[in-house]
């Protein structure tokens, strides 16, 4: 197959995910590249098939037939290479995936918000699920620690600890601890576990012969050299190439998926991360992403550091979802949390019983106006929830300075937080709830309300969950990439306003008026949510100019705010509720004035 970018104009791309595998065809056509046909199937990963190649055929098939180009035939390999004849065949195929659970992996360090939480975050940003976190001060008698890891079979283990010429101990003791657990592999029960260390390197010796005994050991550059800096590129790569040579290899039929493709198979979240690192890129934005499915929400993120430089974070919350963990969410969220959001009275055991039936039939979409709204509250408070966790995995860390006695104790005030929602440029939505919501508007709200967004913001839906198949694509042919993922991927609902304000210095109940194009649009009002839509799409130019000096809405208290955005079909969304967002005790009267004002229901007393 060809891999030369100059040299394609057909690529197909699956991505192979936990129930159903997608396939996409992305062709070059005269002007540009273009995303043209789509198939998907049930992944066959599990019993009674365990071939993950028969659903990723059976997904081709439905291309083939909705294209009409021939591409399969029988051989080693089903793929026809493009011909003369532009209708037969394909240049490359490529793939990725989070088929049987994904990548899961274990970490393990000394200090939990130190080297334990780099390592979390070398992890997460390869596109793994961290099952466990083990850290020599995480309170745990070592008995404990030994009976966790014990039970956890996971696919990759991460072992860090201590500073590059600092104490050795404790990171010997860990790898102790790990080998007299004997945690086994969820793959290959024949083969060892793949570890990696990346602590201390004058320690890296010892570890690995203690290691070596129980484990496949490879050992890469600590992932915190110094207290106030991170180097997660090398343990990356290193979880990047166990998870071909050992997780993808011994994963049901994965090993006949991977001579398919000269390209190697990327975990599916890792893919998500790279188009999202490669938009803020090229256009300069501070970028947040959310990937909300069945069973977990990944969280992607990409600020300007304090150094300026641009700093990609990635969490997965494995125990928030919409199907198979939604009544996970009702737990840690809570009945009157979920409530609020609804703009109907239900009981609190209707609501749990709703939520649990969902759950013992997770493919079971929504039959009413109820149900819909219900998996909308959910979705709110699951964004929410994921973002309180991604913001406290993704810090910054001060540059070095010179330290006295005092700063050694306070290592944790070197610490800053990434994630500020008032110089967030744009929200990307992808996951069923939101990409397919029958209303833009509907996907729109539950992003300003999930991430209670702050300032101006662009608000997008990744159209068909195209993402991974584009983050693979781009390691291949880069241009193409971000042709389709700004062309066909990207759906511009519309603008965020929300200002934030001091309630004692702000008397009036207009915050701020808003102006397009030199226009004036309309008004944010307190306490209000309004849709201003507007006829234009494309680009254009808003600005917010607050009414007190009590009003910020980005560029400081009274301050106007003038900023190109990308406008969509929902126009512009004026939150006047100040942050974090309080819903009065009469929430359905409160969420009910909402969804009128942004004609998500009818008026009262019209019929419905």
């Amino acid at each position: 197959m060809k891999t030369k970018s100059q040299e394609l104009r057909t690529v197909l791309v699956t991505d192979c995910g936990s129930t159903t595998t997608k396939a996409l065809l992305f062709e070059r056509k005269a002007d540009r590249w273009q995303q043209t046909f789509r198939g998907e199937a049930p992944t066959t990963v599990e019993e009674p098939t365990a071939d993950v190649t028969m659903g990723a055929l059976n997904a081709f098939r439905e291309v083939q037939e909705l294209s009409g180009r021939t591409f399969l035939h029988e051989g080693p390999s089903p793929f026809m290479v493009t011909g003369e004849d532009s209708g037969r065949g394909i240049d490359l195929y490529l793939s990725t995936s989070s088929a049987g659970g994904g990548l899961q992996m274990l970490v393990a360090g000394v200090v939990h918000n130190i080297t334990t939480e780099s390592a979390e975050r070398a992890a997460l940003g390869a596109g793994a699920i961290v099952m466990e976190s083990v850290s020599a001060d995480d309170g745990r008698e070592d008995y404990e620690r030994i009976e966790t890891i014990r039970h956890i079979k996971p696919d990759i283990v991460l072992v860090t600890g201590g500073i590059d010429g600092g104490s050795t101990a404790h990171v010997v003791e860990m790898a102790e601890i790990l080998v007299a657990a004997s945690p086994r592999p969820r793959f290959g029960d024949t083969l060892k576990l793949p570890v990696i260390y990346a602590g201390n390197a004058d320690a890296a010796v010892e570890v690995s012969q203690i290691l070596s005994k129980r484990a496949q050991v490879v050992v890469v550059p600590n992932v915190r050299p110094r207290l106030d800096h991170e180097n997660l590129g090398p343990a990356r790569e290193a979880i990047h190439e166990f998870f071909l040579s050992h997780v993808m290899s011994h994963s049901p039929g994965y090993g006949t998926l991977m001579s398919w493709s000269p390209v190697p198979i990327m975990p599916t979240p890792a893919a998500v991360g790279d188009i999202v690192q490669m938009y803020a890129e090229r256009t300069g934005k501070n970028v947040l992403c959310v990937d909300i499915g069945g069973a977990t929400t990944d969280v992607f993120s990409v600020f300007a550091d304090r150094s300026g430089q641009r700093a990609f974070n990635r969490t997965v919350s494995a125990n928030l979802g919409m199907s198979y963990s939604i009544a996970n969410v009702l737990v840690e969220a809570g009945v009157q949390n979920i409530r609020r959001w609804l703009p109907f009275g239900i009981s609190e055991t209707e609501l749990r019983d709703r939520l649990r039936n969902k759950m013992i039939r997770p493919t079971s979409i929504p039959q009413t106006i109820e149900d819909l709204w219900v998996e909308q509250a959910v979705c709110r408070e699951a964004l929410r929830l994921s973002l309180k966790h991604h913001r406290s995995l993704a810090i910054g860390l001060e540059s070095a300075r010179e330290k006295g006695i005092a700063d050694v104790f306070r290592q944790s005030s070197d610490r800053y937080e990434l994630v500020d929602l008032m110089s967030l440029d744009i929200a990307i939505g992808s996951g069923g709830v939101l990409s397919h919501a029958p209303s833009r508007t509907q996907a729109a709200l539950m992003l300003v309300e999930g991430f209670a967004l702050e300032g101006i913001t662009e608000i997008a839906v990744d159209s068909i969950f195209m993402m991974p198949h584009l983050g693979v694509l781009a390691s291949v042919h880069p241009e193409a990439a971000r042709e389709i993922f700004e062309n066909d991927c990207l759906i511009y609902l519309g603008v965020s306003v929300a200002p934030r304000y001091n309630e004692k210095k702000v008397r009036s109940d207009v915050l701020a008026e808003v102006y397009l194009d030199g226009e004036r649009l309309g008004q944010v009002q307190r306490g209000k949510v309004l849709r201003l839509k507007t006829a234009a799409r494309g680009k254009g130019l808003l600005k917010v100019v607050p009414l007190s000096s009590g009003v910020d809405v980005g560029s400081g208290p009274g301050e106007a705010l003038m900023r190109e955005v990308i406008l969509g079909e929902t126009g512009i969304i004026c939150d006047g509720r100040n942050r974090p967002i309080v819903i009065p005790e009469d929430s359905v009267t409160a969420q009910r004035e909402v969804y009128e004002s942004i004609a998500l229901v009818k008026p009262r007393g019209q019929h419905e």
